[in-house]
This record gives structure tokens, C-alpha cells and sequence, in this order.
């Protein structure tokens, strides 16, 4: 998405909501056209009440012109959250949120906001609410729990859910999850290290939910090949050490996979239990010129560039341009530097402007969601698959001394190469 030129400042807000007027359009960039595919069969729950017309009921602004139907946006996020981190994200995702109107030029846009609350029930209050003023979609909330608490109303009115959770259980029938998932993080990194000649891999994988996601789709990448068109054959799944998410119970098995015999160890951790894990590996007779350390986007972090035994690992993430871009945009129009999650509400919100273009209470549907061809987001490309995920573009980088380095540019189209 382009950088907005013009100040933030002259967004208007209420305290219940935030309608964004502008002059100009600023113009979207394109991704090259897939192969033309039609969108899954799934299970998908007909709504009983869905929202088909502009009532006198809805929210409606005095600003806004009268002669086309809004595009109502709900927004639930936990605002009021006691925990101040996730209080100063939900802010920060709001603020993205606004500037991706802003940036989109539509007049027609309605931002409102509704308190996720600290309980599932809080969050299906805050969706009825929306709902009832007319959301023709929601974006949010952040928490798995919330999100299965408001499809079943969002449902009934025909309204899509764009949610931020990473618990896949309660993505599709109208949820959609926009965020980037571990198993996608998982299966790049190992798909390109197959492409680089790695054949026998170990892991040391955290004893948890998470780790046993990134271990399944690591493990299914490896052992099924590259993917379905590639003819090098599948590489092997050795040994394999779990462990307690704690410095003090990595030591261990760390020790045990130094010696693995395998080209590459995938660790899908990060922060300073992955700087414990890797000197341990050193410590236990770790060959870096003969052990690559593979990981995920957890490793997209300042303090692993002076973690020696880091130097030379590869991860899977988002170009680290396209964040740089994003955050240099946020702090020129709020004077602080975003979260990282502050993005997802960015291309949540970027998406729904580009569908806008449609038909009121049409644009928002399962097939104008599941476009093959995806969408262009602030830090790469996207496309949600029939199970409600988004499939994501991500590039590897490698660990050097001297910072990150990208060494496989993430993908700007989903047309494979050939195809």
C-alpha cells in the first residue's frame, strides 16, 4: 500500500465511532492475476436475518452523503483491556484501521467501535451492537474465545468476521483470519531449505500447543517434497526434542540434537529462550557449517543479530521493507512507532475499502473474500483459503552480524512460476 502524503489530522472522531471524509483516492497497487479457480465448497451456515438494505435504523452520520449507503465497518477491540500492552494494541490497531480509510479516499466509510470486553460474552454484546447499527462487516476481535462467541450472530446477518486470533479452530463459516500463522511460517521455511539442498532435518520444539502446529506442518513439507509440481522428492524427519518453554528447559534438550546427524534443526521459538537454545547447541558440539538453524517469524527480532550462534540461521517472515514502510508511515502520523500486530488491522480495513466498490450488502462475500488472485497488504501479499485462513507471501531471511538480510524475496503473486 502506498504512504499516504496528506496528515491524519484532519480525521474527525466520536467517542462511539469514527467517519473519515476525504478528497482523493489513492491508488492501490496490483498483483498479478492467478489462474482463475473457483472458490472451495465448504460448510457454510445460511443466514437466517441477513442484513439486505439501508434501514432508517442504522447509524448514520450528518457528514455523510445521503445519496449512496454507507460501508458500515464494526471494529471489536478489547479498548478497555486491563493489561496495558494489549490496551495500547488495541489502540494502535484502531489508529492502522483509520488510516487505511484515510488512505482509501472513500467518503462512504463508517468506523464503529465496540469494547471487546475481558469475556467471550462482552464480545458477542459488542458484535449484537454493531449489528444492530448496521456492521455490514466486522473486523476483530482479537482473541479466538471472542471471535466464536460473535459468528453465530454475525452469521445470522450475513456478515463476514475478519478476525486477528491464530487459533485456526474457529476460522471459516464467515470467520476469516487475517493474521500470519505458524504452519505458514513453518512449511516456508522448509520448503526453501529443501530447494537449497537440505535433505535430513532435526527439530527442538517447544512441549506446547504451539509448537505442535509448526512441528505438523514442518514435518508435512519436508516428508511430502517441495510442493505437488516439484520432482526433487521429499527430504527425511530425524530426531526430534521437545521441551519446556523456559531458559533452564532448553538446556537439555538442546544438548541432545547437537550432534543430530541432519543438515538443518528447525526451532520454531524465539526471544531469549531461542539465545539459550543455540549456545546450548554450541555448547554440545553444534557444527554451524554443517547444522543450519531454521525458524520462524518469532526470529524477526533486534537482539538475535547479537546472538553469535544465530549467524547464518534462515526464518520465514514478511519482507522486513514492507514493515519498515509501515511503521515509518504510522510514526509520521501518530509519533510512535506500532506494535507489531497494528498491521493486521491496516490490511483488514485496506481489503474491505477495495471491495467497497461494490454492491451495498453484495461486496462482502465468501467469493469476493476468497479471491484467488489475493490482495496486496502492507507487508506482503494475501489470500484467505476455504478454511477461512490467509495464505500469506513470505520471503527468508538470514541472521548476520550486521542485521537481516533477505535471501528469498517473498513471492508477489500466487501464479506459480511456469503456471
Amino acid at each position: 500500500m502506498p504512504v499516504a502524503s496528506r496528515s491524519l489530522s484532519r480525521l474527525s472522531a466520536t467517542v462511539a465511532l469514527c467517519a473519515i471524509a476525504l478528497a482523493a483516492c489513492v491508488p492501490k497497487p496490483t498483483i498479478p492475476a492467478a489462474p482463475a479457480a473457483p472458490v472451495a465448497e465448504g460448510p457454510e451456515t445460511a443466514p437466517g436475518n441477513p442484513i439486505t438494505e439501508n434501514k432508517p435504523t442504522f447509524l448514520t452520520l450528518p457528514n455523510m452523503s445521503t445519496e449512496h449507503t454507507p460501508v458500515r465497518i464494526g471494529i471489536v477491540l478489547p479498548f478497555s483491556s486491563g493489561t496495558p500492552a494489549v490496551k495500547a494494541l488495541a489502540q494502535a490497531m484502531l489508529k492502522s484501521a483509520e488510516m487505511a480509510v484515510y488512505e482509501s479516499g472513500n467518503r462512504d466509510i463508517v468506523l464503529m467501535m465496540a469494547d471487546e470486553g475481558a469475556t467471550p460474552s462482552d464480545a458477542a454484546n459488542a458484535a449484537d451492537r454493531l449489528l444492530r447499527q448496521g456492521a455490514e462487516v466486522i473486523v476483530g476481535p482479537l482473541y479466538g474465545p471472542s471471535a466464536k462467541a460473535i459468528a453465530p450472530q454475525a452469521r445470522d446477518r450475513g456478515v463476514p468476521v475478519i478476525g486477528f486470533s491464530t487459533d485456526k479452530n474457529v476460522a471459516g463459516d464467515g470467520v476469516y483470519l487475517i493474521g500470519f500463522l505458524p504452519d505458514g511460517d513453518a512449511a516456508r521455511i522448509a520448503t526453501y531449505a529443501l530447494g537449497q539442498g537440505k535433505h535430513k532435518f532435526a527439530a527442538l520444539v517447544p512441549a506446547t500447543a504451539f509448537g505442535d502446529v509448526t512441528l505438523h506442518a514442518f514435518r508435512a513439507t519436508v516428508t511430502g517434497g517441495k510442493d505437488k509440481d516439484d520432482k526433487s522428492g521429499p527430504g527425511e524427519m530425524g530426531q526430534i526434542e521437545h521441551f519446556e518453554g523456559t531458559i533452564d528447559g532448553v538446556a537439555g534438550p538442546a544438548a541432545k540434537l547437537a550432534r543430530a546427524d541432519a543438515d538443518a534443526v528447525f526451532i520454531p521459538q524465539g526471544g531469549p529462550v531461542l539465545r539459550a537454545a543455540t549456545p546450548a547447541l554450541a555448547a554440545g558440539g553444534f557444527d554451524p557449517s554443517k547444522l543450519k538453524i531454521l525458524g520462524t517469524g518469532q526470529y524477526n527480532d533486534p537482539a538475535n543479530i547479537a546472538e553469535p550462534t544465530l549467524s547464518g540461521a534462515w526464518f520465514a517472515g514478511p519482507d522486513p521493507k514492507g514493515e519498515t514502510a509501515f511503521n515509518a508511515k504510522f510514526r509520521d502520523q501518530f509519533g510512535a512507532t506500532p506494535p507489531p500486530l497494528a498491521v493486521l488491522a491496516y490490511d483488514a480495513v485496506s481489503l474491505i475499502a477495495e471491495l467497497a466498490k461494490g454492491e451495498p450488502y453484495k461486496r462482502f462475500t465468501r467469493t469476493a473474500l476468497m479471491d484467488p488472485n489475493g490482495f496486496a497488504g502492507a507487508e506482503g501479499i494475501f489470500r484467505f483459503g476455504p478454511d477461512g485462513t490467509a495464505e500469506r507471501g513470505l520471503a527468508i531471511i538470514s541472521i548476520a552480524p550486521d542485521g537481516f538480510h533477505v535471501v528469498d524475496p517473498a513471492p508477489t503473486t500466487f501464479v506459480k512460476p511456469g503456471s
